[in-house]
């Protein structure tokens, strides 16, 4: 379990750490041929500005972090009514939560809409969730970003409590089969996995572990989401060796498929097709098909059957 002193700076400066996961997670990438672009295309300025922010997260990098805002910028929690106020309080907020510790934690930023009020003003808007070891948060924010000089800078959050989205649980209420507690008896190992609505039905989490006979070897967390923008069903899951993979959703007749593109700890990267089928006992089947790791090409894997507890 994390610190209780950790768990409340992740409440409290949320959105300071949410802008990484857009990098990580593969909703924003910056390649050489972008950034070019991203000198005739204000959003893909305002991208290119995000992922640069990422990266100086993801290394600690205090001053670049700092420098990713204007100097009078300002956090607005409506959630804990906090109010950061200037690039050198913000500083002192992220050495305080780098210090508090080692693991800075798993978080999605689903972006939603960038507008622009003025050639050099635009709001962005979006939902950031944190996924804790032992609850996931989430919360809606907009933030205002300038143009100073040739660079975007933040200028402006405000984060507020995620309103209810009839729509996005209406559009994942066909997985509602998920929820639950299951088990996958293997030979020399056991896959245990507990299935749950976030807050407002709007996620869904799936935690797994894996038990062999020297104990828990691994274990990790899947988000399951709609995905407004791209009007998909999307899927992120952040393995305990450091890996992480991206799926997209889709059904055919009685079966979910699942497109997913994996990096894994060591770099290498790889897709594969995830093949669930409920079954009219309660349970369901599972299937890893079309699965290549850099290049190569892999068995697929035999159909199991995953147990409801």
């Amino acid at each position: 379990m994390l610190p209780p002193k950790f768990i409340m700076l992740m409440h409290k400066y949320r959105f300071l750490i949410a802008l990484p996961c857009w990098l990580s997670l593969g909703l924003s990438t910056v390649s050489g041929q972008e950034a070019e672009s991203a000198a005739e295309n204000p959003t893909a300025e305002i991208e290119s500005a995000i992922a640069m922010y990422a990266d100086a997260f993801n290394s600690r990098e205090l001053e670049k972090l700092a420098n990713s805002w204007t100097e009078n910028g300002v956090y607005i929690s409506r959630v804990h009514s906090e109010r950061v106020d200037g690039r050198e309080a913000m500083t002192a907020q992220f050495k305080t939560l780098f210090e508090s510790s080692e693991e800075v934690g798993k978080l999605t930023l689903l972006s939603e809409s960038i507008d622009f009020v003025s050639p050099r003003v635009a709001v962005e808007t979006g939902r950031a969730t944190v996924a804790y070891q032992d609850q996931i948060t989430e919360t809606s924010y907009e933030t205002v970003f300038v143009k100073d000089g040739d660079k975007w800078l933040i200028d402006r959050v405000t984060e507020q409590e995620t309103p209810a989205t009839p729509l996005r649980y209406e559009k994942l209420k066909g997985l509602d089969w998920l929820i639950g507690q299951w088990v996958d008896n293997g030979e020399g190992f056991t896959i245990e996995i507990d299935c749950n609505w976030t807050s407002n039905q709007t996620y869904i989490s799936r935690k797994y572990s894996v038990t062999t006979s020297d104990g828990v070897t691994s274990s990790g967390l899947q988000l399951i989401g709609w995905d407004q923008k791209q009007e998909k069903i999307r899927s992120w899951l952040f393995d305990s060796d450091g890996g992480f993979v991206s799926g997209v959703w889709t059904q055919r007749d009685n079966k979910w498929k699942v497109q997913s593109v994996a990096t894994l700890a060591d770099g290498s990267a790889g897709s594969f097709v995830g093949v669930f089928r409920p079954t009219d006992d309660g349970n369901y089947t599972w299937q890893k098909i079309n699965q290549v790791i850099d290049g190569e090409l892999l068995p697929n894997l035999d159909e199991v059957t995953v147990i409801r507890k």
